[in-house]
């Protein structure tokens, strides 16, 4: 399991096009819910900048940031035998992971009101050959620990670490999902996706934290929207079959999740900390399709 979820990971980051997800899939949400080019958007006041917040975030759901976000959603599977209740338990560590994520862009967008023009994702210098930005280093921290948080979790799923959990989810049941809706949330600090970014340098040019906390949370709720809507159909179209295979055989949820966390977790740390420095031409090479080049 293993080596196939890694190797699941890699092949992701090979084939994944930032600018067919970017551009074409996050565009074209975003410019459905504005009604106008999201590229264009004029942000002249606070509402604007507002519906814009959730129309990106809603947009950005399927960048290469928040594909790791699914790694998510095994875990909050459960057990209840009727759709209803299965609906209704789902909505617990649905909203745990949903108030990490919030509290930690909220936080981020005080931190971009009060500083944001001094902060490496405010610039908008083009990228150099051989050459790492101060927005690339950000994004490649950032990334880089979320990807380890990810494959440490999966690794302890599989019993090969310690898993931090056990003993805390005894007294907190839902740690696990908060602890995953901090990491979705820290996407925002690395997150280079071209409308978030013309977010960020609104937030950072207005001065204003309270307006820098909002739309940030605005951005990572509209993220969050796609992935509870497919949550909702996947309890209510397969939750009965669902539960009943993952039943049958012990141990069979520990390594769903750990699948769904290791492939995240490869994925994030490959794509943004190695597959980044072979297009900076860092590194020498990194396969990629001829379609994602």
């Amino acid at each position: 399991m293993l080596a196939l979820s890694s190797l699941a990971g890699f092949l992701l980051t090979v084939v994944w096009s930032a600018k067919f997800v970017d551009q074409t899939i996050g565009g074209t949400i975003a410019e459905g819910v504005l009604g106008h080019s999201a590229e264009d958007a004029p942000l002249t006041s606070v509402a604007a900048g507002i519906a814009f917040a959730f129309a990106s975030g809603l947009a950005g759901t399927f960048t290469a940031c928040n594909i790791a976000a699914f790694g998510a959603v095994a875990p909050m599977m459960d057990s209840a035998h009727g759709r209803w209740e299965r609906f209704a338990q789902s909505l617990r560590p649905l909203g745990w992971l949903s108030l990490g994520t919030v509290a930690v862009s909220a936080l981020y967008g005080v931190i971009v009101g009060l500083a944001g023009t001094s902060m490496p994702q405010f610039s908008q210098a083009e990228s150099v050959p051989g050459v790492l930005s101060g927005r690339s280093v950000q994004a490649m921290i950032t990334f880089g620990v979320i990807g380890l948080a990810m494959l440490y979790m999966g690794l302890a799923a599989l019993g090969y670490v310690r898993d931090p959990f056990t003993r805390l989810s005894v007294r907190f049941p839902h740690a696990q999902s908060l602890f995953m809706g901090i990491l979705i949330g820290g996407f925002l600090i690395g997150r280079p996706f071209p409308l978030f970014r013309q977010l960020f340098r609104d937030a950072a040019e207005s001065g204003n934290p309270l307006y820098g906390a909002a739309a940030f949370a605005l951005q990572s709720l509209g993220n969050i929207v796609v992935m509870a809507v497919f949550f909702f159909v996947l309890t209510f179209v397969a939750g009965g079959r669902l539960h009943a295979w993952l039943a049958r055989k012990p141990g069979r949820m520990a390594v769903v999740t750990a699948a769904a966390l290791l492939v995240a977790g490869v994925f994030t740390l490959l794509y943004w900390d190695v597959r980044l420095l072979a297009r900076r031409e860092i590194i020498p090479w990194y396969p990629i399709a001829p379609w994602a080049q």
